[in-house]
C-alpha cells in the first residue's frame, strides 16, 4: 500500500522545529540539522539546490552542497539532537525521529530525484526512526515518479507510544555495553571500552569512599580508516559516560575543521567556543582532527579547544579521530593536547564477512531482504574493490544499499501491483552502482557534477 506524502520541505522543517521546541531544543539547531539532512538526501538530484534554497528561505548552490556535506553523517546515523534526546530518555525522541523522517520524505521531491536519492532517503529515515525505537515504513511508488514514499509508523500495533506524560528511563551502562558488544567486529575496541568503564567505575567508588584518586583523563583518540564505526562508538561512549554520572546530558556533537574554523583570525576562537558550549554535558567528536594543524586558523581553534577542555573538564569529553599516523602527530604537536589525550583506541578494517553482515543488517533495518544471489554478488563487488585508505569499510556497505534501493525502485517502476516479496527483495542487478556514482568518494567531482546537473535542471 502506498501512502502519499503531504508535506513540502518547508512544512516538514516547521513541524520538526515545533517538535524540537516542545523538548526545549532551540529552533535554529533543529532547522539547521533538518536542512542539512534534506540536502544530503537530495544532493544527487538535478535542480535540488534551487528547490532546497527556496524551502529553507534563501541561500546559494554552494550553501546547498555545504549543508549536504554536513548532513551526510546523518544518512546512516541519528542526528545530534536526536542522539541527545535518546540519551536523556526524552519522550520527545520518537516524535522528533518521525519529524526527521518527514523531512527525509519531503527531500525526495527536491529537483528531479535520482535513484540515489531514493536509497539515501530510505536508509536515512530508517536510521532516525530505529535510533528512537520506531521503524520506517518504506514502499516504492508505482507511478512514473521515482520518488520513494517514506512515512513514520502510525499504527499503534507497530509503533511505540508517543505519550509524553511519562519519560522513559535513560539506558543503563549495562544496556549500552550490550549494544556495544552487539556491534559487528571491533573486538579490540570493545575490550578497550570495557576497560575504560571498569577504571571509571572504580574511580567513582573510590571517590564516594573518600579515598584519593588518580587524575584520569576521559578524553580519547580514535584511529582508523573511514567507515570503521568510530562515530557509532563515540555515540555509545557519550551515553555510557552519562549513565556513570560523568556527564550531565550525554549528547554527541560531531564536527570537522569547517565547523570550528572561521574566515578571519579572532573569529575562530568564538566559533570554536560556541561549538564546545553546545557539546557541554556530552561528547565533542572531532573527525580528521589533524586538519587543524598547519595554519594559524587551526592553531587558534586548537588553543581555544584546550582552554575550553580545562574550563569544562568536569562536564565535557572530547574525542578526536582520524588516520593513525597523522593523529599521533596532531596530539604530539601541542603539549596541551598531549597531556589530555592519553588513551588511543585503534579501529581495524572490517573483513568481507563483517561487511556482508553489515549490509544485511542495514537492509533489514530498512525492511529490505537481500537474496542469496545478491549477497554472492556483493562479495564479488568486495573482491574487486581496492582496499586503500579511501575504502569506506562500513560506508561501502551503506552506499551499496542506498544505490540498490534506488535501482530496485527503478526496476519496479512499471509493475502495476508488486507483491510484498517484490517490494522487499533486492536482486544481484540492484547492487550495481548507478551511473551517477557516489559524491562521497570524490567530493570535488561530485560537486562539479551536481553543479552541472543543477544548471541543466534550471535551464530545462
Amino acid at each position: 500500500m502506498t501512502t502519499t506524502r503531504t508535506l513540502t520541505l518547508d512544512q516538514a522543517l516547521e513541524t520538526l522545529v515545533a517538535v524540537a521546541e516542545s523538548a526545549g531544543v532551540p529552533a535554529e539547531a533543529a532547522r539547521g540539522e533538518g536542512s542539512a539532512l534534506a540536502a544530503a538526501v537530495a544532493e544527487s538530484a538535478p535542480g535540488a539546490a534551487a528547490d532546497w534554497t527556496m524551502a529553507v528561505g534563501g541561500g546559494t548552490t554552494q550553501d546547498f552542497f555545504d549543508a549536504a556535506s554536513r548532513g551526510r553523517r546523518w544518512r546512516g546515523a541519528p542526528t545530534a539532537t536526536l542522539t541527545g534526546l535518546v540519551a536523556q530518555g526524552s519522550p520527545i525522541s520518537v516524535p522528533y525521529a518521525e519529524a526527521l523522517a518527514e523531512v527525509v520524505s519531503a527531500a525526495c521531491d527536491l529537483g528531479d530525484p535520482t535513484m540515489r536519492v531514493i536509497g539515501n532517503a530510505s536508509v536515512a529515515a530508517a536510521a532516525q526512526l530505529t535510533a528512537a525505537g520506531a521503524r520506517a515504513a518504506t514502499s516504492p511508488t508505482t507511478t512514473s515518479s521515482t520518488a520513494t514514499t517514506l512515512t513514520a509508523p502510525t499504527s499503534t500495533e507497530n509503533s511505540p507510544t508517543t505519550d509524553t506524560s511519562t519519560s522513559p528511563a535513560p539506558r543503563s551502562v549495562e544496556e549500552l555495553l550490550a549494544e556495544l558488544d552487539a556491534l559487528i567486529g571491533l573486538e579490540r575496541v570493545k575490550r578497550e571500552i570495557h576497560r575504560q568503564v571498569a577504571i571509571l567505575k572504580v574511580q567513582r567508588l573510590r571517590d564516594k569512599a573518600g579515598m584519593k584518586k588518580p587524575t584520569i583523563t576521559r578524553h580519547l583518540v580514535f584511529t582508523g580508516n573511514p567507515g570503521t564505526g568510530k562515530t557509532t562508538v563515540a555515540r555509545l561512549v557519550s551515553g555510557i559516560y552519562a549513565s556513570l554520572d560523568l556527564l550531565t546530558r550525554g549528547q554527541l556533537i560531531e564536527v570537522d575543521r569547517n565547523e570550528l574554523v572561521a574566515g578571519y583570525l579572532g573569529q575562530t576562537a568564538v566559533k570554536t567556543a560556541d561549538v564546545v558550549a553546545k557539546a557541554a554535558g556530552g561528547v565533542l567528536f572531532i573527525d580528521e582532527a589533524y586538519s587543524l594543524t598547519g595554519d594559524q586558523y587551526g592553531t587558534e581553534a586548537v588553543d581555544t579547544l584546550v582552554k575550553e577542555m580545562e574550563d569544562r573538564r568536569d562536564d565535557l569529553v572530547v574525542i578526536v579521530a582520524g588516520y593513525p599516523a597523522p593523529m599521533e602527530e596532531f596530539v604530539a604537536a601541542n603539549p596541551g593536547l598531549a597531556s589530555r589525550f592519553r588513551t588511543t583506541i585503534e579501529f581495524d578494517d572490517y573483513t568481507d564477512d563483517e561487511l556482508v553482515e553489515i549490509l544485511t543488517l542495514l537492509a533489514d533495518g530498512s525492511d529490505y531482504e537481500l537474496t542469496p544471489a545478491a549477497l554472492k554478488h556483493f562479495r564479488e563487488l568486495l573482491a574487486g574493490t581496492a582496499r586503500g585508505r579511501t575504502f569506506g569499510n562500513g560506508r561501502f556497505s551503506r552506499n551499496t544499499l542506498e544505490a540498490a534501493i534506488g535501482a530496485h525502485a527503478w526496476r519496479l517502476r512499471d509493475v502495476e501491483a508488486p507483491t510484498k516479496d517484490e517490494l522487499r527483495r533486492l536482486l544481484p542487478e540492484d547492487l550495481d552502482q548507478d551511473e551517477h556514482g557516489d559524491p562521497e568518494q570524490d567530493p570535488d567531482k561530485g560537486l562539479n557534477q551536481h553543479q552541472d546537473e543543477d544548471k541543466q535542471g534550471d535551464s530545462a
